[in-house]
Protein backbone atom coordinates (compact mmCIF):
# COMPACT_ATOMS: atom_id res chain seq x y z
CA UNK A 1 0.00 0.00 0.00
CA UNK A 2 1.63 3.20 -1.09
CA UNK A 3 1.01 6.07 1.25
CA UNK A 4 2.37 9.51 0.60
CA UNK A 5 4.47 10.15 -2.48
CA UNK A 6 4.94 7.47 -5.08
CA UNK A 7 8.10 5.48 -4.79
CA UNK A 8 9.63 2.06 -4.97
CA UNK A 9 9.19 -0.40 -2.13
CA UNK A 10 12.38 -1.64 -0.48
CA UNK A 11 13.91 -4.89 -1.66
CA UNK A 12 14.06 -7.78 0.80
CA UNK A 13 16.56 -10.61 0.56
CA UNK A 14 16.09 -13.74 2.66
CA UNK A 15 18.31 -16.79 2.89
CA UNK A 16 17.70 -20.24 4.37
CA UNK A 17 19.95 -22.91 5.80
CA UNK A 18 19.31 -26.65 5.71
CA UNK A 19 16.17 -26.49 3.62
CA UNK A 20 13.84 -24.05 1.97
CA UNK A 21 12.03 -21.06 3.38
CA UNK A 22 9.23 -21.55 5.89
CA UNK A 23 5.65 -20.57 5.04
CA UNK A 24 6.07 -17.53 7.31
CA UNK A 25 9.19 -16.43 5.42
CA UNK A 26 7.50 -16.86 2.04
CA UNK A 27 4.47 -14.92 3.28
CA UNK A 28 6.72 -12.15 4.60
CA UNK A 29 8.38 -11.83 1.18
CA UNK A 30 4.95 -11.73 -0.46
CA UNK A 31 3.41 -9.16 1.86
CA UNK A 32 6.55 -6.99 1.65
CA UNK A 33 6.08 -6.93 -2.10
CA UNK A 34 2.33 -6.23 -1.94
CA UNK A 35 2.03 -3.78 0.94
CA UNK A 36 4.50 -1.03 1.63
CA UNK A 37 3.92 2.02 3.82
CA UNK A 38 5.99 5.09 3.10
CA UNK A 39 7.79 6.71 6.02
CA UNK A 40 6.16 9.96 4.94
CA UNK A 41 2.62 8.56 5.31
CA UNK A 42 0.31 10.41 7.70
CA UNK A 43 0.46 8.64 11.09
CA UNK A 44 -3.24 7.66 11.10
CA UNK A 45 -2.97 6.12 7.65
CA UNK A 46 0.32 4.38 8.48
CA UNK A 47 -1.17 2.72 11.56
CA UNK A 48 -4.14 1.42 9.56
CA UNK A 49 -1.92 0.26 6.70
CA UNK A 50 0.42 -1.61 9.04
CA UNK A 51 -2.52 -3.29 10.79
CA UNK A 52 -3.90 -4.34 7.40
CA UNK A 53 -0.45 -5.62 6.43
CA UNK A 54 -0.32 -7.84 9.53
CA UNK A 55 -3.79 -9.22 8.79
CA UNK A 56 -2.77 -10.01 5.23
CA UNK A 57 0.44 -11.65 6.48
CA UNK A 58 -1.64 -14.07 8.58
CA UNK A 59 -3.90 -14.88 5.62
CA UNK A 60 -0.98 -15.44 3.26
CA UNK A 61 0.80 -17.70 5.78
CA UNK A 62 -2.26 -19.93 5.96
CA UNK A 63 -2.57 -20.19 2.17
CA UNK A 64 1.15 -20.89 1.71
CA UNK A 65 0.81 -23.74 4.23
CA UNK A 66 -2.19 -25.11 2.32
CA UNK A 67 -0.31 -24.85 -0.99
CA UNK A 68 2.70 -26.74 0.40
CA UNK A 69 0.51 -29.49 1.84
CA UNK A 70 -1.45 -29.85 -1.39
CA UNK A 71 1.74 -30.03 -3.44
CA UNK A 72 3.09 -32.80 -1.18
CA UNK A 73 -0.20 -34.69 -1.62
CA UNK A 74 0.18 -34.43 -5.40
CA UNK A 75 3.77 -35.73 -5.26
CA UNK A 76 2.78 -38.59 -2.92
CA UNK A 77 -0.09 -39.57 -5.19
CA UNK A 78 2.17 -39.63 -8.23
CA UNK A 79 4.84 -41.69 -6.45
CA UNK A 80 2.25 -44.21 -5.33
CA UNK A 81 0.92 -44.51 -8.89
CA UNK A 82 4.40 -45.32 -10.22
CA UNK A 83 5.08 -47.91 -7.51
CA UNK A 84 7.28 -45.89 -5.18
CA UNK A 85 5.19 -46.27 -2.02
CA UNK A 86 8.23 -46.22 0.31
CA UNK A 87 9.37 -42.87 -1.01
CA UNK A 88 5.80 -41.60 -0.94
CA UNK A 89 5.60 -42.51 2.75
CA UNK A 90 8.79 -40.56 3.49
CA UNK A 91 7.40 -37.50 1.76
CA UNK A 92 4.05 -37.91 3.49
CA UNK A 93 5.85 -37.78 6.86
CA UNK A 94 7.39 -34.34 6.15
Amino acid sequence: MFAGSAGVSPVTVMTANNGGHSPAQIAELCVNRLIWVADSAPPELAVQARAFREQMLDVIIQYVKVAAAEDRKTVVSHLEKVGMADLAQHIRSL
